[in-house]
């Protein structure tokens, strides 16, 4: 590439997927049966008080377009809490970058996240949601580093970031 960035594997197969879907996930009307969570609103609610990509995100499970999110970038102290609720999810102290285009974390903070098993790519992954407000954060991979192994991949529109 001209900027000197190398295409990794994983960039790419992430990215054809991601460029495959065509806006699929994006433009997911129905959202999944959400369990009872502390926090809740209606749906009314919930469009008004988010970004049309964060309700996407949010409420319906979309993804964000890999690289998309200045969150990508973050390098400062502090922790990047649901842009749903405000729950605090993770701390900067986790971070690093998968250089896969979305802000991940190899652990998050206790009780902060939930999760389940997904199907919508035609395979089984885990998705992550707030445990406080259900809100869809991404997926939670094998392939992070130590000490957890753990790469919580996560739409930055789903966060919102407080400088310590």
């Amino acid at each position: 590439m001209a900027d000197g960035m190398h295409l990794s594997r994983r960039m790419a197969l992430g990215g054809l997927a991601v460029a495959g879907l065509g806006g699929w996930a994006l433009a997911r009307n129905s959202a999944k049966p959400q369990a009872a969570f502390p926090f809740t609103l209606t749906d009314a609610q919930w469009r008004a008080r988010l970004s049309p990509a964060a309700y996407s995100t949010l409420r319906h499970e979309a993804t964000e377009r890999p690289f998309t999110s200045p969150l990508d970038k973050e390098k400062r102290k502090g922790t990047f809490a649901c842009a749903g609720c405000g729950q605090a999810l993770f701390s900067s102290a986790t971070k690093f970058d998968s250089r896969t285009g979305w802000p991940s974390f190899w652990r998050p903070l206790p009780k902060a996240i939930g999760s389940s098993t997904d199907h919508l790519l035609g395979y089984a992954r885990t998705e992550v949601h707030c445990s406080n407000c259900g809100g869809h954060q991404g997926h939670v991979f094998d392939d992070g580093p130590p000490p957890t192994g753990k790469r919580y991949c996560i739409n930055g529109v789903a966060l919102k970031f407080s400088a310590a």
